[in-house]
């Protein structure tokens, strides 16, 4: 009896860390324009310290635009540094259902937002949230998952 009590807790505690994984947003992630709609590009997001990264890993470019720019309107240490392989996503961390505390940069603009990211869709799409100040003035991108 105490055997098949010890299995049924091994097997759920698979599950709860099977759900949680899939639910995490480590892993690969196509960003998708929330303006446009485009695909925008691949982002790697890992988990360094406790605290989720986001690194660019591919850009999908138009016809004629520079496949691998530079980030010419970054400041600092990342201003005219590739795009791809550019950190994007800093010191996010668990916070509940969903990752906060952290910063996303937009390569774009050049410009470092307040950030916070949950998982939908049992893991598959990631809602990531840019912000100045608060968090309802900002933007969500929603970015599906690669693997």
């Amino acid at each position: 009896m105490n055997f098949k009590r010890y299995i049924t807790a091994a097997l759920l505690s698979c599950a709860a860390l099977s759900a949680w994984a899939l639910d995490s947003p480590v892993g690969v992630w196509r960003t998708i324009d929330d303006k446009t709609g485009k695909e925008k590009s691949l982002v790697r997001i890992s988990e360094v310290n406790g605290e989720l990264r986001g690194t660019i890993e591919k850009l999908f470019r138009e016809p004629g635009e520079e496949p691998n720019p530079n980030c010419d309107k970054c400041p600092g240490e990342k201003k005219n540094k590739p795009v791809i392989g550019m950190t994007i996503l800093t010191g996010l961390k668990r916070d509940g259902q969903e990752y906060a505390g952290g910063e996303i940069l937009d390569p774009a603009n050049g410009k470092t937002y307040k950030c916070k990211m949950w998982t939908t869709d049992g893991g598959k799409r990631l809602n990531v949230r840019g912000f100045i100040g608060v968090s309802v003035l900002g933007r969500t991108q929603v970015w599906v998952r690669e693997e």
